[in-house]
């Protein structure tokens, strides 16, 4: 179980830490690298090329701005790419969502949320989970977990309501 998150900028990282931390948690290894699709392209297309043969099943593209690496490693890898749009201050983002999500046909790249680092890492360990049996386990135990802790506030709320 092992999962590539390339992010276009070390500024990325304070979002990207979020994939890694759910994904450690989850006992998926984790490698994390800086790869520019626009400054280091050549890096880019070769890890791509190679990142099935390295051992890779997932990768998580994040990228701000242009965001054109969650593109850049799908057109060259047969892996799953998961793209997770950066906020940028230009355009609080939206220009990272729409410049991941609007890719061509026959080069699919899933999309999560502005910033949704743990989504992109969650899905990720949903795809694992089709060959790994443990892995079902326990994202069927998380999802207990979150509904218990939603029914936890909801009886607060109704404590409330009533007083």
């Amino acid at each position: 179980m092992k999962v590539a998150i390339v992010m276009g900028s070390d500024s990325d990282f304070n979002v990207v830490e979020k994939s890694i931390k759910i994904l450690k948690e989850f006992g998926v290894e984790v490698h994390a690298r800086v790869i520019s699709a626009h400054r280091t392209p050549f890096t880019a297309i070769e890890f791509a090329k190679n990142a099935c043969e390295n051992g890779f099943e997932v990768i998580i593209g994040a990228a701000g701005k242009a965001a054109h690496l969650p593109g850049v490693l799908a057109g060259v890898s047969i892996l799953p790419v998961i793209g997770l749009p950066i906020k940028s201050f230009t355009m609080d983002g939206l220009d990272s969502l729409l410049s991941i999500v609007q890719m061509p046909k026959g080069v699919p790249v899933a999309t999560v949320a502005i910033n949704g680092a743990e989504n992109a890492a969650l899905l990720a360990v949903q795809i694992l989970s089709v060959k790994y049996p443990q892995l079902k386990k326990k994202i069927k135990e998380y999802k207990e977990k979150m509904a218990k802790e939603v029914e936890e506030k909801d009886e607060k709320i109704q404590l409330k309501i009533k007083n």
